[in-house]
């Protein structure tokens, strides 16, 4: 993780657009995947965090099979992280924190939109949104029941780096059952 910490603040450092942006990779309990982005929202040593609505697909994937790979990418530095685990929703102490800190417009949001279903029209989702503005107007937006943190426990941690005619440098971290983390490098 302190790897990881310190390849973050590089992309920081560098300029790089979103750095917190990921690939979240999910399947359901027959293997189907999908894959899609989301921002990650903290990092420590109990994982990587991101937040939605657990109705949406990547929630109910998870809720069937609690793992999941993501991939951090830095074209500025010619560097990805690749993360694969097990994953568990956070607290909804912490998912709270996270929702109250979040712009006003982006909490409405996330009360108003059925992620991941199917609805009439741009104009009746724009309607509920409003109607849920003048509703909380002045009061605080309640954290949605359906909506909160996940977090990727990692099993395995990839660096990769660029390196010309395809001789890229890949280091696997994989965490080991009695503690601490076996590292090898990897053919590109």
């Amino acid at each position: 993780m302190k790897q990881f910490a310190a390849w973050f603040e590089d992309a920081v450092t560098a300029g790089e657009i979103l750095p917190e942006a990921m690939t979240i990779a999910t399947s359901t309990r027959s293997g189907e995947p999908s894959a899609r982005m989301v921002l990650l929202r903290g990092f420590d040593e109990r994982g990587f965090g991101f937040f939605t609505n657990y109705d949406s697909q990547k929630g109910r994937e998870l809720a069937e099979n609690p793992r999941a790979a993501l991939v951090l990418y830095w074209g500025r530095l010619g560097r990805q992280v690749r993360v694969s685990g097990d994953v568990v929703k956070q607290s909804v102490e912490e998912s709270a924190a996270y929702f109250h800190r979040r712009p006003l417009a982006s909490q409405i949001s996330a009360l108003a939109s059925p992620q991941s279903q199917v609805v009439l029209n741009r104009a009746a989702l724009e309607a509920k949104v409003a109607a849920l503005e003048r509703t909380y107007a002045g009061k605080e937006v309640p954290l949605p029941p359906n909506w909160g943190g996940y977090r990727v426990i990692p099993k395995t941690i990839e660096f990769w780096v660029h390196r010309d005619n395809r001789l890229h440098d890949r280091i696997r971290y994989t965490r080991q059952p009695t503690g601490g983390w076996r590292i090898e490098r990897l053919a590109p």
